[in-house]
């Protein structure tokens, strides 16, 4: 098959864990190469998403590396093919790969943990408040990127509406709550909502009040995305300029579940959040 010119984040993690098992099992890419029977280029287009494999191209590849981890080698298998032509692929001449990327790893995410001190989780928001948001953006964004921005981000929103959705946990600071995006009517449509999906079966909102002892050192917004296995889970972690950064090493994953971990136990249960809420909700 011809090379993916311009592979998904999906393929490109597919490549990366096939990687991991190269290099657990010692092989050099020449003597990977040996054991698969392909030159070299091929192994490091595998390894680069850029080459399409089939499930039993990819089993074969764990056994060559002499993984014996079953469940993993299945999630891995789960992930050949080509390119998904998911709802997102209409945005790629219009949005930042990053972000389409984004849309498509929710998509097949198993569960979502979001933590935000600053702003309201972006699969939470009204369309008022996503609104006021992308006119706040420097440089501004014109009218038709703004309504580009909107259409995608409701459209990620539907995950949460499916017929089986991922469980949602989200963790959002006090300042969130309180910035007001939009003036007062908007704000308070927002906090509304929030009250609304928390009460949805899949969907757990909690709240770190003012008071808390603990806060994360740097603040930074980010999403833990569980995968099948906890090997292929990702951390998307909210850039300065607007992007979309994403992080999938071992400790990495380590340290942003215990980050989350650390701010669930330091927020308020999911009842005493939503009577947080609807205290802000009289003071806006």
């Amino acid at each position: 098959m011809p090379p993916t010119a311009n592979p998904t984040l999906r393929q490109r993690r597919l490549g990366t864990e096939l990687r991991k098992l190269r290099e657990r099992a010692g092989f050099t890419v020449t003597e990977a190469a040996a054991h698969l029977g392909v030159n070299q280029g091929r192994v490091s287009m595998i390894e680069t998403g850029r080459s399409t494999l089939s499930a039993d191209r990819v089993r074969a590849t764990a056994s060559a590396y002499d993984c014996s981890d079953e469940a993993l080698i299945d999630a891995l298998a789960s992930m050949t093919g080509r390119r998904t032509r998911g709802w997102w692929e209409e945005y790629r001449e219009h949005l930042p790969a990053a972000l389409v990327d984004l849309a498509e790893l929710e998509h097949h995410t198993a569960a979502l943990r979001v933590a935000l001190v600053i702003h309201i989780p972006a699969l939470l928001q009204t369309t008022d408040h996503a609104r006021a948001l992308f006119r706040a953006v420097v440089p501004a964004m014109r009218q038709h990127e703004i309504e580009h921005r909107l259409t995608y981000r409701i459209k990620r929103q539907g995950i949460l509406y499916r017929d089986t959705p991922p469980p949602y946990t989200a963790v959002i600071h006090e300042s969130a709550l309180r910035m007001g995006f939009g003036g007062p009517t908007v704000a308070r449509a927002q906090l509304k909502h929030l009250l609304e999906m928390s009460e949805l079966p899949h969907v757990t909102l909690r709240v770190i009040p003012f008071g808390a002892e603990y806060l994360p050192s740097t603040g930074q917004s980010f999403d833990y995305l569980e995968g099948p296995v906890p090997q292929l889970d990702t951390v998307q972690l909210d850039t300065h300029h607007g992007g979309c950064g994403f992080l999938d090493a071992e400790a990495q994953l380590s340290k942003y579940r215990a980050v989350l971990d650390h701010m669930e136990s330091h927020a308020l249960g999911p009842a005493e959040s939503r009577d947080f809420i609807q205290a802000l909700i009289q003071d806006v």
